[in-house]
């Protein structure tokens, strides 16, 4: 039986799931064009009041992909303005997440697993160990945010199943 890298266990993970993410977004925006509805109306979407817009959680999907490869791979990870209000602008910042996640080798994420990952939450240090941080805080986030982002769509029209979620299956 092989063992399951840390690199196995993010940057595919991550870059797939993007590409789903955009697929999605592909859809909205037909969605949108045939029912006359204006995509910024849809990109500000939510679920419930205290949520955040569709905008917002494409934002933050890509901000755990980009922060969690580089956190692992113990570099800073970059600050991008959340101003995406567009579709096209949506689709660039996972474009632009993609090509970033990507460019970590093996060699940069491999080992990782007991790194020391330093990240603020509600302004104050927590420390993971470089395992933990990506398997039980970066990838339920991720995941989280990405199923937001699908359910806000769902929930307004957008004709999407759980292959649109899940993407093309490994190997086909």
């Amino acid at each position: 039986m092989s063992h399951l890298s840390m690199y196995d266990a993010s940057v595919p993970v991550f870059v797939r799931q993007l590409k789903s993410l955009s697929a999605i977004l592909d859809k909205a925006e037909a969605h949108c064009s045939a029912k006359k509805i204006d995509p910024a109306v849809m990109a500000g979407q939510r679920l419930i009041a205290d949520m955040f817009p569709l905008s917002r959680q494409v934002q933050v999907a890509t901000d755990f992909a980009k922060g969690t490869t580089a956190r692992l791979a113990g570099v800073e990870p970059p600050a991008w303005e959340d101003n995406e209000k567009t579709f096209a602008e949506l689709k660039a910042r996972i474009q632009k997440t993609i090509d970033f996640v990507s460019g970590f080798t093996t060699d940069k994420i491999n080992g990782s697993e007991g790194r020391d990952v330093t990240i603020k939450l509600r302004g104050n240090p927590v420390t993971f160990k470089g395992q933990p941080y990506l398997l039980m805080w970066s990838l339920p986030n991720f995941y989280f945010h990405m199923t937001s982002a699908y359910a806000i769509l769902r929930a307004n029209g957008v004709e999407l199943g759980k292959g649109d979620f899940m993407g093309p299956l490994p190997g086909a």
